[in-house]
């Protein structure tokens, strides 16, 4: 079978790229930059209605992980890429006769649960831009859905692995260099993480089943996030320590920060880096 990779330069994507030529898939990438494997690759703006469409004649299983991330201080491009960009994506998809699509969404599209674990069917409210972009991506897969397309949604909680840490470089640079790291309050919330090859295999697993449906995908071992960031600074040995600071002031300041322009922590991160937030990934499984 021959897959699409939208987005199959970044991070997660080479992951996914990975594994699917390992699984025997011929594969395209469509992004902005080429891909790091090596592989058939098409240059295009997910914006690009008629390059998008070029991108997915001849593919079965489309992989769409193009995304404008939370770190983007540009709300329209939230619009533009996120929202815009997923219906092109499904548009051509549904015109060149796509046996399925895979969307990657995020779990910002829930904002802050009233209740965790979060199952599939907890509402979505989400906070911030960027969820809101988001949740209009899943709302045009289930549009198209209706319209005949075999789409399945793909929840990830926060994704880490070998070679790429995202937002968290931060705090491993910090304990590298044996400064003390943060957590809001006690830091008792549980914090789930996916890693990026489990997280891959889920969407390869997703490509091959038939009918659209929609999964959470998370980490089955996870603890809170004192006790993670503990056992990174025991494991470093550089002298740094967990710190607790004031939950409220602490995330006013970092909003403050972002908007000046003095921090990259988004909004997002801001919200969520001392609230609980974990899946129910029992569907999945």
């Amino acid at each position: 079978m021959k897959a699409l990779v939208t987005g199959g330069s970044g991070y997660f994507g080479t992951a996914l790229v990975k594994l699917l030529r390992q699984e025997g898939y011929q594969v395209r990438v469509f992004d902005l930059n080429p891909p790091e494997e090596e592989c058939e690759f098409q240059q295009g703006d997910i914006r690009d209605l008629e390059a998008v469409g070029r991108a997915c004649q001849g593919v079965q299983v489309v992989h769409h992980n193009v995304a404008q991330v939370p770190l983007a201080r540009d709300r329209a491009l939230f619009d533009s890429v996120n929202r815009v960009g997923t219906r092109n994506l499904l548009q051509a998809s549904l015109a060149e006769g796509v046996s399925k699509v895979v969307y990657t969404s995020s779990s910002a599209v829930f904002g802050v649960p009233p209740v965790n674990p979060v199952v599939e069917d907890t509402p979505t409210v989400p906070q911030e831009a960027y969820g809101r972009a988001k949740l209009e991506g899943e709302k045009l897969c289930r549009e198209f859905a209706g319209r005949g397309l075999d789409v399945t949604i793909i929840r990830p909680r926060t994704i880490l692995g070998h070679g790429r840490l995202g937002i968290f470089q931060i705090l491993f640079e910090w304990v590298r260099r044996g400064y003390n790291v943060p957590v809001l309050g006690s830091g008792d919330n549980l914090y789930q993480f996916v890693h990026s090859d489990d997280l891959a295999r889920a969407c390869l697993l997703a490509g091959a089943h038939a009918g659209s449906d929609c999964f959470n995908i998370g980490a089955q071992r996870f603890s809170s996030m004192r006790k993670t960031l503990e056992t990174l600074t025991q494991h470093a040995g550089t002298g740094s320590r967990v710190r607790s600071l004031p939950m409220a002031l602490t995330v006013v300041g970092m909003k403050l920060a972002y908007w000046l322009g003095l921090s990259p922590l988004g909004p997002y991160h801001s919200l969520m880096y001392g609230r609980s937030l974990y899946f129910d990934c029992g569907h999945a499984r």
